[in-house]
């Protein structure tokens, strides 16, 4: 019988990790504990093996770019909105130096940390007021805990949404203390079910879908409609719009709004109907930092801004650096060059020769399509577009190329693997035809 050999020391084991290019990417102490736990858990396995693959899938984890070939603008698992380059450039800046986060210049007292934010983002949407915190859920947690609880909040029953990660809205205004009162039904809920429970709750929600469509038998209560019942019975309307469209003209574009845009409300036309409160995400179309922007009513604001829970929700430096770089976009009439917008504007004419260019190198061929804008935003919205299509081994070519460095993400559909480049900017073009012959 074979002598079984001794496995290696721990010191012994992290230092051929060490010593590896790949796996000696790690610090010292991850790889130390990676040897411990491989010695102690290999059984019959060979403990450098175990190791290595141990150490291989935590440098998989490490935060790293990630070229997106999906043709999904706002990929929630890719980080959703880039930043424009300026915006970029500010958040640096912040982070790596100091700034006017909380100080006055002027007067050299102690300032306020959305003073600049506030007043441009409330003159963008035609509001009287505005805030930011870190994300849309909390600027609803912080609405929910200041306005309505203990108290009640009247929702439809077709609003009560699930998105991504099992986040539920009953379950986030449980957590603020305010007490859910379901109105209408799943697919038709009416102004008399609003007016039957107006006089008994703190105010009124509406949510506007973030990730699907309810069609066919409906009915729904336009925001003017409700904003005027709730006004009637002194109560406040909370529109929590999602996806961040600042204005539904969308006048940074050229020409009028494309299609896909049609059934997204805006926060400027929201407020105008008579909502009180608009609630929107930073990091989707209004393609900024991850952050939740509240605009509105001043005396609501400042309720806000008094609430205890602003303080742990709050935005940091170099994102308020890279939100205003982003509204400072808009209000120079620059709001096209925000890369949501510049890939979502792109025409077959500007993606086609680069298609037809990948296509001669890799043997693909170009197909009609669509991507789409994603995280959540214009569910049934498609915006048409050329792709490129492989044939043959979509599974095993769609896991070759997120084995390259830099990873690329494609889509599979239909036994075909799909390139878009409307989210693959031109100069990472030779990568991805790169990566896809070596696959």
């Amino acid at each position: 019988m074979a002598e079984q050999r001794r496995p290696p020391g721990v010191d012994v084991l992290a230092g051929r990790l060490a010593a590896d290019p790949h796996t000696g990417q790690l610090p010292r102490p991850l790889l130390v504990d990676i040897a411990r736990h491989a010695v102690a858990d290999s059984g019959t396995e060979d403990p450098t093996v175990v190791a290595t693959a141990a150490a291989t899938r935590l440098i998989a984890q490490r935060p790293h770019r990630i070229i997106n070939g999906t043709g999904v603008i706002l990929h929630t698992n890719l980080g959703r909105a880039p930043l424009h380059e300026e915006a970029a450039v500010a958040a640096h800046r912040a982070a790596t130096g100091y700034g006017n986060v909380e100080i006055d210049t002027v007067t050299g007292s102690r300032g306020r940390r959305h003073g600049y934010i506030s007043e441009l983002l409330a003159s963008l949407v035609g509001a009287e007021a505005a805030v930011a915190v870190n994300n849309n859920a909390a600027a609803l947690m912080l609405t929910l805990a200041a306005l309505a609880a203990p108290g009640s909040v009247a929702v439809s029953r077709g609003e009560l949404i699930e998105i991504g990660g099992s986040f539920r809205l009953p379950e986030l205004m449980a957590a603020t203390g305010a007490q859910l009162v379901e109105v209408g039904t799943t697919n038709r809920t009416r102004l008399a079910d609003y007016a039957d429970v107006a006089d008994r709750v703190e105010l009124l929600l509406k949510v506007h879908p973030s990730n699907y469509s309810v069609e066919g038998f409906t009915a729904a209560v336009d925001y003017r409609e409700l904003a005027a019942l709730a006004h009637h019975h002194d109560r406040v309307l909370i529109a929590d719009i999602g996806s961040g469209l600042l204005d539904s003209r969308a006048p940074w574009l050229a020409g009028a709004p494309p299609p896909w845009l049609a059934d997204e409300p805006g926060a400027r036309q929201t407020l105008a109907a008579g909502a009180d409160l608009v609630l929107f995400s930073g990091d989707k179309l209004f393609g900024g930092p991850q952050a939740g922007l509240i605009a509105g009513s001043a005396d609501l604001i400042a309720k806000l801004t008094r609430h205890p829970l602003i303080r742990a929700i709050r935005l940091d430096g170099p994102t308020l650096a890279a939100l205003a770089a982003t509204l400072d976009l808009y209000g120079a009439g620059r709001g096209g060059e925000i890369p949501v917008w510049r890939m979502a504007a792109l025409t077959s004419d500007d993606l086609l020769p680069r298609l037809h260019h990948l296509a001669t190198a890799t043997g693909g061929t170009v197909i009609d399509g669509h991507g789409v804008a994603g995280a959540g935003s214009t569910p049934n919205g498609t915006i048409p577009g050329p792709l490129l299509a492989m044939d043959q081994g979509a599974e095993r070519l769609w896991r070759r190329l997120l084995d390259a460095d830099p990873p690329v993400l494609t889509r599979r559909h239909e036994g075909q693997l799909l390139i878009d480049l409307r989210t693959v900017e031109p100069e990472d073009d030779a990568h991805v035809a790169g990566a896809l012959a070596a696959a």
